[in-house]
């Protein structure tokens, strides 16, 4: 692509979508069962030559910076996105979809779920919008991909002392009320508080992490929500996974967020931590 002030770019490589079985959600009582169907995924990304960038001697820095920022975008934009799959089968995501079924079910373990959610207010905030920045809000995040998380501390796949020392002292259905609970309440919106940041942020979130967690950051039952999330989380959380296996590996995330730099971080943190 030649731009105005004389730079050349090379062509951003092509993808290629094959169709692939994938679920769809469809709602019982409020709650998200999945079933499959056919729909369109990433699957294969083939690129033909490496991506290279040759700037003539005269262009601006700004130029130069753009088209930099382009190319990274454009080889953002081709990396998987994870297919849209039911969560792993679990006694508690059975009967999380027992809940699903049964009212009377439901309203015995979301009553059970809101008083143990007590004991997360601390940090988490009431009602799961969370009073620290570097803690993550639980309102309204999707409620299977939250079981999983509980899972996951439960038996040590994610690691946090704190954090695998209070779910262990859950019951099984006080972990499922938990979810139902906080999944039920709604994120306290805030405004960007430097919107030509969030602006730039956007055009990131569209070309990069659309695909995954949606135009609204809502995510499904296996990507979280990211809608108004905690600023601080975001960053902290964009950096582990973009630094390395050692902090926070993901086969999805850490691909997506390796050619980032910290300024584009910051960019999609205004962004995310603003959307309603």
């Amino acid at each position: 692509a030649r731009h105005g002030s004389g730079c050349t770019a090379a062509k951003a490589p092509t993808s290629a979508l094959a169709e692939q079985p994938t679920p769809v959600t469809r709602v019982i009582h409020g709650w998200p069962l999945a079933s499959t169907a056919r729909r369109p995924a990433a699957s294969t990304i083939r690129s033909s030559a490496p991506l290279t960038h040759t700037t003539a001697p005269s262009c601006p820095a700004s130029a130069v910076a753009a088209s930099a920022a382009s190319l990274v975008l454009a080889a953002l934009s081709v990396l998987p996105v994870a297919p849209l799959m039911a969560q792993p089968a679990s006694p508690l995501h059975a009967r999380l979809q027992d809940a699903g079924r049964d009212p009377a079910l439901h309203d015995q373990l979301y009553k059970l779920g809101r008083k143990a959610a007590a004991v997360c207010a601390y940090c988490h905030g009431e009602g799961g919008n969370s009073v620290k920045l570097d803690v993550p809000n639980l309102a309204a995040q999707n409620p299977a991909y939250l079981l999983e998380q509980i899972r996951q501390f439960s038996d040590g796949r994610r690691k946090n002392e704190f954090m695998q020392g209070m779910i262990k002292a859950l019951k099984d259905d006080e972990k499922v009320g938990v979810v139902m609970f906080f999944s039920s309440q709604a994120v306290q919106a805030r405004p960007a508080a430097q919107p030509a940041l969030a602006t730039q942020g956007k055009k990131y979130y569209d070309q990069i992490c659309v695909r995954g967690h949606g135009a609204d950051g809502a995510g499904n039952e296996k990507i979280a929500r990211i809608a108004g999330q905690q600023t601080e989380y975001l960053r902290s959380t964009l950096k582990r996974y973009r630094d390395g296996p050692n902090t926070r590996a993901n086969s999805i995330m850490t691909p997506n967020t390796k050619l980032l730099s910290d300024n584009d971080i910051e960019a999609l943190v205004a962004f995310v931590s603003s959307m309603p």
